[in-house]
C-alpha cells in the first residue's frame, strides 16, 4: 500500500514537472495559460505582454511560487477558490480584478465597479452612480 501510494506520489510530480516544462515560465491562474509578464508603467502591475491585461495571479514555474499580478507579492497558501470555482487572493478584500478586464473596489458601504469599456457603477450607502466612460453622462439614483 505504502510502495503505491508513493509511485501515484512521484508520478504526479514528474508530470507536474513535464507539465511546467511544456509551458512557459508563468501561468496565469485564472485561465490556466502560459504567458509572457512585463510591468505595467503606469500602474506598476504585472501585465501580459501579448493582450497588455493585468494578471490578478500567476505562478512563477521555476520557483513555484504563486504571484499576486498587482504587487508582485508571493501568496503562497493564500490562494483559494471562490464560490465560482475561480483562484482569488484571500487577502485582497478590497480590490478584485475580473476576467473581463473590470476592476471592483470595496471599503464598508462604498463600492465602486469600473468595467473594461470605462462604464463606473459607485455605490456609497443608498446613493448610486452610473458614469458612461464614452459620453461622461451620470445617472444618480437615491434610494
Amino acid at each position: 500500500m505504502k510502495k503505491s501510494a508513493l509511485a501515484l506520489f512521484i508520478a504526479a510530480i514528474i508530470s507536474m514537472a513535464w507539465g511546467c516544462s511544456k509551458k512557459g515560465r508563468f501561468v496565469n491562474l485564472v485561465n490556466g495559460e502560459s504567458i509572457t509578464l512585463e510591468k505595467d508603467p503606469v500602474t506598476g502591475a504585472m501585465i501580459d505582454k501579448e493582450t497588455k491585461e493585468p494578471v490578478y495571479i500567476y505562478v512563477d514555474t521555476k520557483t513555484h511560487d504563486t504571484i499576486y499580478g498587482k504587487t508582485g507579492e508571493v501568496i503562497n497558501g493564500h490562494v483559494v477558490l471562490d464560490h465560482d470555482n475561480k483562484y482569488v487572493f484571500d487577502g485582497d478584500e478590497t480590490l478584485k480584478m475580473g476576467n473581463d478586464g473590470s476592476v471592483e473596489y470595496k471599503d464598508g458601504d462604498y463600492k465602486v465597479k469600473i468595467e473594461k469599456d470605462g462604464d463606473m457603477k459607485t455605490k456609497n450607502g443608498d446613493r448610486k452612480v452610473k458614469t458612461d466612460g464614452e459620453t461622461g453622462e451620470k445617472e444618480v439614483k437615491n434610494d
